[in-house]
């Protein structure tokens, strides 16, 4: 075969990659018959390796120490930095070590990243090496940084590699530096979770609260990773659980804009402040509404957080979930008993916003809501039974108990009422012009009106039905008083026809 190059994209001879590629299966024979017949050595493919590279990281003992008879320049690096002593580290292979030191190699070598042997060897977990570089070289630093400003410490402590951790604390490294971002190895296991270097930090006595460049601690990163154990390691060994960071964001923040439950459970029962506010003023209730996660929001909810607090959009919790559509988190916002009269910065309450972006579904919600605050209002000190014990929502009615009486609503609104007539109606049952104004935002052809006029029965039922009220006789009333006494009649009469109904109006 002619000895040309393998490939457009490689500038090794074909005879120069087959001395390589023995090199990688330590084949000595193949080597020796390439070198009698003149290979060059010293050949370096695209990215700057030799045979000598190839034979270090690889381990094979046998191979090196045949290139080292013919190739002397242990030092040469690599496109990435790497030279023989570097590879050997990184891959863990002792021996190949101790021969290329042996042969003079360069100790206080690095590659790009400023990776020293020690940076590689704990990396990469190798204790045989580290123990090696620290116990048999001399001038070897401990606490050698490299580009990025981290220590060998760092390293294992990021990557989770707890033997490495041990044995760097044993031999006296520098526990509390901190990297190029202010990192220190603390910042580092909790960030990655790994909690069991974690907890070896803390033994060591560092500070926990140390911050890194943005002023976060290992407890944020720790909740903004989701690691449940290092965030319960941290809060048991006494962290500042309220600490801030330059974005005066806390844990809480975090797990709430990620949606950790199971962290926030943890911070709220250390006694995080559940509303402190971050440089945007939102809480941690308004990130876990923004995000839609419905868990964080019912454990901020359940440890009595303010719901009404404001952003600097001036908007609260439920004026997001109203903007993004969020039935399921406006709801729990609603039973919680949300105040449906605060403003945004263009002056709009949720109901508003609700209705400009035609979520109509919410909107009903929240209109069921405020009249159902007004009237548990007027009722206390009231002897009247009241709605506890029975079951509150203020989403739609799917109950089959209720599905006649809803039946006879739609005919109403849809075959009866005239136009305007759903208006006089629901004014007469104290509907707001906020309400019904919200109601008429829903269009949908020339007679939205009947839509309108539906939405607003189901609305009024389900506040009768709440109230413990008969709907049949408040229905017959309503119409009498907007002087549609015919009406009246007729849908008494077909409300009444469902046999066995609790709620007829015999005495009509």
């Amino acid at each position: 075969m002619e000895d040309g190059q393998v490939s457009e994209d490689e500038i090794l001879l074909w005879s120069e990659k087959e001395l390589h590629d023995a090199a990688k299966r330590n084949d000595l024979d193949r080597m020796q018959e390439l070198i009698r017949k003149g290979v060059d050595v010293k050949a370096k493919n695209k990215l700057n390796r030799k045979a000598l590279h190839w034979a270090a990281g690889a381990g094979n003992e046998q191979a090196l120490r045949l290139l080292l008879d013919h190739d002397t320049d242990v030092d040469e690096r690599d496109t990435f930095g790497m030279n023989a002593l570097l590879l050997a580290s990184w891959f863990g292979h002792r021996k190949v070590l101790q021969m290329l030191v042996s042969c003079g190699a360069k100790l206080n070598c690095e590659n790009k990243d400023g990776l020293s042997m020690l940076h590689c060897a704990a990396q990469r977990g190798h204790i045989r090496i580290l123990e090696f570089i620290m116990e048999d070289l001399e001038g070897v630093r401990l606490d050698r940084v490299d580009k990025s400003g981290k220590t060998a410490l760092h390293l294992a402590a990021e990557h989770g590699l707890f033997e490495v951790v041990e044995f760097l604390i044993g031999m006296g490294c520098t526990h509390g530096l901190k990297d190029k971002e202010e990192n220190t190895a603390v910042h580092l296991a909790a960030k990655c979770g790994n909690t069991d270097v974690l907890q070896k930090m803390v033994e060591t006595g560092v500070d926990v609260d140390e911050r890194n460049i943005d002023g976060l601690t290992a407890l944020h990163v720790a909740a903004d990773g989701g690691h449940y154990e290092c965030v319960k390691l941290l809060l048991e060994s006494g962290c500042n659980a309220n600490a801030q960071t330059n974005k005066n964001m806390n844990a809480l923040h975090y797990v709430a804009l990620r949606g950790f439950n199971r962290e926030a459970s943890l911070l709220l029962e250390a006694g995080i402040n559940r509303d402190a506010v971050d440089n945007q003023h939102n809480t941690a209730l308004h990130l876990a509404v923004f995000h839609n996660h419905t868990e964080v929001l019912r454990l901020l909810i359940d440890a009595d957080c303010d719901l009404d607090i404001t952003d600097s959009r001036q908007q609260s919790a439920l004026h997001i979930a109203a903007e993004h559509g969020w039935q399921g988190l406006a709801e729990m916002l609603l039973l919680s008993g949300v105040d449906l009269n605060l403003t945004d910065k263009q002056g709009k309450r949720c109901l508003e916003v609700a209705a400009r972006g035609n979520n109509v579904i919410l909107v009903d919600m929240i209109i069921k809501a405020d009249r159902f605050y007004k009237w548990e209002k007027d009722q206390m000190g009231s002897e009247e039974d009241s709605w506890v014990g029975r079951p509150l929502s203020f989403k739609q009615d799917h109950q089959p108990e209720t599905q006649h009486l809803r039946s006879v609503l739609w005919s109403l609104a849809t075959k009866h009422l005239c136009r305007g007539e759903w208006k006089i109606l629901a004014q007469h049952w104290g509907f707001s012009n906020a309400h019904i104004r919200a109601l008429e935002q829903q269009w949908t052809g020339m007679k939205s009106f009947k839509e309108h006029g539906h939405r607003m029965l189901l609305i009024w039922f389900h506040g009768v039905v709440m109230a413990g009220e008969n709907p049949i006789k408040g229905l017959y009333e309503g119409l009498v008083e907007i002087s549609r006494a015919d009406l009246a009649e007729c849908i008494r009469q077909k409300a009444n026809a469902e046999t066995g109904s609790p709620k007829m109006c015999s005495a009509m």
